[in-house]
Order: C-alpha cells, then structure tokens, then sequence
C-alpha cells in the first residue's frame, strides 16, 4: 500500500479525509499538532478517531503557538464570536496555521517516502480563512515539489484535499458512507474537556446545520441548543 500522511485535528472534516485516505487504499500516517489550542478536547478525540479509523500510525507534535497569539483560538483574552456574523476573515483564523502543519506533514512525508499528504481543507462550508482557498494548496504542492530533495528528484508530492468543493451535507454523508463515526469528533472552537460542545459558535453552528442538511442525527452534545 502507498503511505500517506493524513492531518488529523480531531474535528469532522479530518476525521472524513482520513476515511477517505483509508478508502483510497493508502496506510494512513495521522498526523495532529498540539499548538496550545483552546479547544484541547480535540486532540482526545483524534487519538479516537485514528484508531476507529485504522491509522497506520497516530504522531501528536506539540507546537506552541500561544507564544504568538493573534487569534481567539490561541490567546484566551480572545472571545470567541457567538454572534454568527461572518467578517472576511475571523479572529479564529490562526496565522500560518494551515501552512505550518502542512510543513510538518511533508517533512514526515519525506522520511516516509510518501509522496501523498491529505488535508481537510473545504472552500464551502468554512470560515473565510484564507489557507483554505485551492489557491494556497495548489501553490504549497508547488512550493512543497522545489523544496524537498524528493521533489528534485522526481517523486512529485501531491497534497489531497478531497473535501474542497464539498458541501458540510455532502462532507457528512461521505463520512456516513465510510463508517466515520462523529459522535468520536469534536468540532467546537471551545469544547470543554469533555469535548462537549458550546453550540453557539461558529463551528457549532455549521456543524449542527450540516446534519440537518443531511438528514442525519446529530449525536453531537450541545451545552446550548437553540
């Protein structure tokens, strides 16, 4: 089987691409990064996650990125927007976020001699984040393919990001299809250490409307249900 490194957060998106990742025959390499987010929970929950879904191997890297603050998820002096009012890009954005996992999973994906990375980005149902855009994963593939010595020599990296034009109805049903199990998931900004759900942020909001899109039970625990 080919290898394949898979971002894992712990959240429904990931957990689909890694049941994806095992569907496309890959040995699936879960990667989640321990970067002093607020919502810790779901690190719990990606450790469920990879072994429900048959990871090869589950790595959690611990990066501090609360030294650098600049978002609600990493400076808790941040509140977290409850008020479903989009802004071009929100103050959950973390900058660099995106491109420093993806530089850890190629680095590991070198050593593994893979030459496959997915990730759960979506240009949909997402929050505005600029590193979701297939703009940025076309040109991270394309920076990724000159900076390794894999790269120079011909085994050509592609970054999968299967969920891209996939709507949250249609990123559920995949996963249900699959076998994902989401009640192992945890998707909330600010999750307590239960992983249960405060239901009124903006991830629990479109959470929540993903699996009334879909027709499905939301076995998700809300703190505050509407």
């Amino acid at each position: 089987m080919k290898k394949a490194v898979v971002l894992l957060s712990g959240g429904l998106d990931s957990a689909t691409t890694l049941a994806i990742a095992r569907d496309r025959q890959f040995e699936c390499y879960a990667l989640s990064v321990d970067y002093g987010q607020r919502h810790r929970s779901e690190l719990e929950a990606a450790k469920k996650v990879a072994q429900s879904l048959g990871a090869h191997t589950h790595q959690i890297i611990k990066l501090d990125l609360t030294i650098f603050g600049g978002s609600a998820l990493t400076d808790r002096s941040i509140e977290i927007p409850t008020s479903g009012e989009s802004t071009n890009i929100p103050i959950t954005y973390v900058p660099a976020r995106n491109t420093i996992m993806l530089s850890l999973a190629l680095a590991w994906a070198e050593t593994l001699n893979s030459q496959d990375i997915f990730v759960g980005v979506n240009a949909v149902d997402y929050s505005g984040y600029p590193d979701c855009r297939p703009e940025y994963i076309q040109a991270f593939e394309n920076m990724a393919n000159q900076a390794t010595k894999a790269g120079i020599e011909g085994k050509k990296l592609t970054i999968h990001a299967p969920l891209m034009y996939l709507s949250k109805k249609e990123i559920i049903q995949e996963g249900i299809a699959l076998g994902v199990d989401y009640s192992l998931t945890v998707s909330c900004y600010q999750a307590d250490e239960l992983g249960r759900a405060c239901g009124v942020c903006d991830s629990c909001r479109i959470r929540r409307a993903g699996f009334a899109a879909a027709g499905t039970i939301d076995t998700t625990y809300y703190l505050i249900t509407p």
